[in-house]
């Protein structure tokens, strides 16, 4: 039991490192176009973010998938970049033509790149392990809870501008996702494969 604990924990702060916060980022520019109002969806698409990391996660621990690690660091800032780019554009689209298919589809996708950037250190702890399901479970369930934290600050942050400051959610969109979009530069240029 005190293993499940372990791995939960070790989910939990991987997640919420601040150190490696392109998780958090990601999460950010996934949750921005959402209110409370539709917070069902943001917590689906954190789902089945969660469900592909550790896809990914569980493709590399049993050796069914090797990726190279240079281009999966670079790969990671780049679906930071997409999504926030993403955002920009779905605030320009007909208010009748916005559906959570093509959130949910790049989510995926960007949830199993995100996993496969995890998975050296991850295969690493689990080297002695015999039973590696136990510790995937409790750390899928980790970072589905630092994800629901985070998913819910930003909610937060985003009722408090769009209702408190009256942002209108458009222009809050656009100026989240420009700031993201501007922080996950630099790590753009740090991990771009020469």
């Amino acid at each position: 039991m005190s293993d499940i604990w372990f791995y939960l924990k070790l989910g939990l702060e991987h997640v919420l490192d601040f150190n490696a916060y392109d998780h958090i980022l990601f999460l950010a520019a996934l949750a921005l176009p959402f209110t409370f109002k539709s917070w069902k969806n943001v917590v689906l698409l954190a789902t089945v973010f969660t469900i592909t990391h550790c896809l990914s996660l569980a493709l590399s621990t049993y050796e069914i998938v090797l990726v190279d690690v240079g281009l999966i660091e670079f790969l990671i800032p780049v679906t930071i970049a997409m999504t926030a780019i993403f955002n920009i554009l779905y605030t320009k689209m007909p208010t009748g033509k916005k559906n959570i298919g093509l959130h949910m589809v790049a989510t995926a996708f960007f949830g199993l790149i995100h996993g496969f950037g995890f998975s050296n250190y991850f295969k690493m702890l689990m080297a002695e392990q015999e039973n590696k399901m136990v510790p995937l479970l409790g750390f899928a369930a980790g970072i589905e809870v630092s994800q629901v934290i985070i998913v819910l600050v930003v909610l937060c942050i985003s009722l408090l501008i769009i209702n408190v400051l009256k942002l209108s959610q458009r222009l809050y969109i656009i100026i989240g996702s420009t700031l993201i979009l501007l922080i996950t530069i630099p790590m753009l240029i740090d991990t771009f494969p020469l």
